[in-house]
């Protein structure tokens, strides 16, 4: 199992482990500040649009890092604070006992712990490894026999709440392990998220990070459509929202993300959809919705239409956009 892994995981490379929008520059030294005597160091794999400020606060809460990322650019900052840079995931479990991921797929993850220097490397009996991508469900289960089998624990902990609860430390995680180590999985999520969900057996925290996404994206999808459609009809694109967020037809993508320029400040769509959760990778939670609802022979006919759509904006340049954008895209085609 442990080659097939790698093999899967080596034909992808390591090239998206980063999203690749940072943040800008800034001194860490306020942030670094720690009682050293009672944090022991957490490794941490993957500092981009997500990982990057989820790491920042652990250092915020007193704990030591050692990192990695594929981009060294992106340890920079934290090289600058005083954290200690690796020069592999595997480096990272030589001298950490606790592992948080933070990866973009699920070739990137496989690649990242089975690959040629990957964590399962150099693991010791007894390490917590918590894996916070969103990935296959069926590669999360694979990824937790193999580091069972070197006497480590797995966990996959998937996070809603985007590059703004990141930062806020208010991110919702949903976990999926063996529920005796959920405590010791929590100590060092609830420093990154206000919300620490058990949800059962390994791949429980993926699908429900999946049905959620899909969700998500649907809502995103309405939202823009209803919005499209008032502008047209003569409404003013604010107070359509306030009538929205008073009414039934209110959710997050109207009331906390909404994707109309100029409606909102501090959201992507305030910011040229620059930032945030790329349409990119919500096609790619899309496509693992679509394969976990073929395997369960569930119909989604709406998470379908929303993939579709997705992988369409995709293709007509919007992938690195945030994925509020639908609302351009559905603006500039007419005929869709």
């Amino acid at each position: 199992m442990a080659a097939s892994l790698r093999l899967r995981g080596a034909a992808s490379g390591l090239r998206f482990w980063s999203r690749r929008q940072r943040p800008a520059a800034a001194s860490l030294a306020v942030v670094c500040s720690r009682s050293m005597a009672s944090k022991t160091p957490v490794g941490f794999v993957g500092l981009g649009n997500m990982g990057n400020p989820m790491a920042k606060n652990l250092m915020k809460h007193g704990y030591p890092l050692i990192i990695y990322d594929v981009f060294p650019d992106a340890c920079k900052e934290f090289q600058d604070a005083g954290e200690q840079v690796v020069s592999s995931p595997a480096d990272v479990a030589e001298k950490a006992d606790r592992i948080i991921t933070m990866l973009p797929t699920s070739m990137n993850a496989i690649e990242a712990y089975s690959g040629e220097n990957g964590i399962l490397k150099k693991v010791k009996k007894g390490s917590l490894l918590i894996d916070s991508s969103t990935i296959d469900p069926a590669f999360t289960k694979e990824l937790a026999k193999e580091v069972e089998k070197m006497g480590a624990v797995f966990m996959d902990a998937p996070v809603s709440g985007g590059v703004g609860a990141a930062r806020s430390g208010n991110l919702t995680f949903m976990v999926g392990g063996v529920e005796d180590e959920f405590a010791a999985a929590q100590e060092l999520l609830a420093c990154m998220g206000s919300n620490v969900v058990y949800c059962g057996a390994v791949g429980t925290g993926q699908a429900a990070k999946i049905c959620n996404n899909m969700l998500l994206a649907i809502s995103m999808i309405g939202t823009a459509e209803a919005m499209n459609l008032g502008i047209r009809l003569g409404l003013d694109p604010k107070l359509l929202a306030k009538i929205l967020n008073m009414s039934s037809g209110r959710c997050w993508s109207s009331d906390t993300y909404n994707p109309v320029p100029g409606v909102m400040d501090g959201v992507p769509s305030a910011n040229n959809y620059q930032g945030g959760f790329g349409t990119t990778l919500m096609a790619k939670d899309l496509g693992l919705a679509q394969d976990s609802a073929t395997s369960t022979k569930s119909p989604i006919l709406l998470g379908s239409q929303a993939h579709q759509i997705y992988r369409m904006m995709c293709a007509r340049g919007y992938s690195k956009k945030d994925f509020s954008s639908v609302f351009q895209f559905l603006r500039e085609e007419e005929n869709i």
